[in-house]
């Protein structure tokens, strides 16, 4: 009897020992998503705020260069204006480090509309928010910027057009669109992808006809849950 009690009492403290170690590996896995998952915020959020930044100072950039010779005083307006670009990049950048970084759809409906009439495009913005749903107007604004900065990196277009509703946003142009033999989807569309599937909305993007690009993150048909759609790729 005593043999049957020690085998006992040796096979629980084995299998204690055997869900402590499961328990610890466990606790071990979940800290290293965590961690990835932190990583892969900052990247995406870091990229997104450079990319938009950096074409909005080199499009600004090379306005200040043509209107040196012509107009001095604009041209230093524009220089101004780049610093303070640069200072806000800082400190977005800074804030997306920190987890603390905050998208407005009405601060990027008005950030668009300056670097867009920057690039010479012509913007046909909406002039409210109202129609798109809370849970939505955090990616809607990270689509507002990655598909601006796609349309004055990209395009050569001469129109840009946003149109938001109660399913998300639509940010058409009528340039070039993107080179057919150009490769796979870039960080900015693929943060993007993560984004709107985080919301259950799906992004999708398109050329359109005679010419022009279409992106869009919108929110499925009720019941339906349809998987990303790239008709065209743009690295971003």
């Amino acid at each position: 009897m005593s043999i049957v009690l020690a085998m006992a009492a040796v096979t629980g403290g084995m299998l204690a020992a055997q869900r402590q170690r499961a328990l610890a590996e466990a606790r071990e896995d979940n800290a290293r998503l965590a961690i990835q998952e932190e990583r892969n915020r900052m990247a995406r959020d870091v990229h997104d705020i450079l990319g938009h930044s950096l074409t909005v100072i080199t499009v600004k950039a090379e306005l200040a260069s043509r209107l040196l010779e012509v107009s001095p005083e604009r041209a230093r307006a524009e220089v101004d204006d780049l610093e303070r670009l640069a200072r806000d990049a800082l400190a977005d950048v800074r804030q997306a480090v920190a987890g603390f970084r905050d998208m407005s759809l009405p601060g990027e409906l008005a950030r668009a509309r300056t670097s867009l009439a920057a690039a010479g495009i012509e913007a046909q913005l909406p002039n409210a928010t109202d129609a798109v749903p809370t849970e939505l107007r955090e990616v809607c604004a990270w689509a507002l910027r990655e598909g601006v900065t796609n349309v004055i990196r990209h395009s050569a277009a001469s129109t840009c057009t946003v149109t938001l509703s109660e399913r998300g946003i639509t940010v058409a142009d009528d340039g070039l669109g993107p080179d057919s033999s150009s490769s796979p989807p870039g960080t900015g569309l693929l943060g993007l992808e993560e984004r709107a599937l985080a919301v259950g909305a799906t992004l999708r993007t398109r050329r359109l006809q005679p010419h022009g690009f279409e992106l869009s993150v919108l929110t499925s048909e009720p019941g339906a849950r349809p998987a990303p759609q790239h008709d065209d790729k743009v690295e971003a």
